[in-house]
């Protein structure tokens, strides 16, 4: 009896063609239509790794961690100058689903920089504002402002402790004037003190203290009244 051979199945070339043309592992620079060029570790046709972006229209690179075609996991994005045609770093920390995520450092085309958490590509948790006018602002953020509780240290060395809503002073706080030597604790909203108590706060070695020192009020309950006052700025904001 003679024995048929059946031909063996075998999948449709493009299967083949499609498995040969997925990017996978370390290549060399790929380079897309618009010019864009990415050099590194890929998985299933997608940048995952290591790896390093370029892209054309602006001259931009990020060099870092990637996960699934996005910057994820730790790495540092910078940008070109146009006159130096140099490269000025912008952001060096962690990334999450292509936003800014975690710990980083930002550097702002002023010469302000954020060193601090971030989260969705903004500021949100703690960290430290480096100013151009010599401030620092160190405290909690929310929704890329101050909000919270943090410190605001002038350059003369004035500064304010207390709470903050919206970028502003807002709640229970107190303000050092160490250059007149007072100190003045209260309530603020909006930035505004509506209420508080100011009293000589080393004074004898204040750089610039005032003329006469303050008079000595007699209060029935100087905390009392602070409290008082946190009970109505309390009410007003339920």
């Amino acid at each position: 009896m003679p024995v048929v051979k059946y031909p063996r199945a075998r999948e449709p070339l493009f299967y083949e063609w499609d498995r040969k043309a997925q990017k996978c592992g370390l290549r060399h620079t790929i380079y897309a239509v618009n010019g864009d060029q990415y050099t590194g570790e890929w998985l299933d046709n997608l940048k995952h790794g290591k790896g390093t972006q370029i892209w054309k229209e602006t001259g931009a690179i990020y060099s870092g961690d990637w996960k699934f075609g996005k910057r994820d996991g730790y790495g540092s994005y910078s940008i070109l100058d146009p006159v130096t045609k140099e490269y000025k770093k912008v952001y060096t920390g962690w990334w999450k689903n292509d936003q800014r995520a975690g710990r980083g450092v930002f550097f702002y085309p002023n010469g302000e920089h954020y060193e601090g958490e971030w989260s969705d590509g903004v500021r949100s948790g703690w960290g430290q504002m480096f100013y151009k006018d010599g401030s620092v602002y160190e405290g909690q953020w929310l929704a890329d402002q101050p909000n919270g509780q943090g410190v605001l240290r002038l350059p003369n060395e004035n500064r304010y402790e207390g709470g903050w809503k919206d970028g502003k002073k807002h709640g229970p706080g107190k303000y050092f004037y160490l250059d007149k030597g007072q100190l003045l604790e209260g309530i603020w909203v909006a930035d505004i003190p509506k209420c508080g108590v100011l009293v000589d706060f080393g004074r004898d070695k204040a750089p610039a203290p005032t003329q006469y020192p303050l008079p000595e009020i007699e209060l029935r309950d100087p905390a009392g009244v602070l409290a008082e006052a946190q009970a109505m700025f309390d009410d007003s904001h339920n």
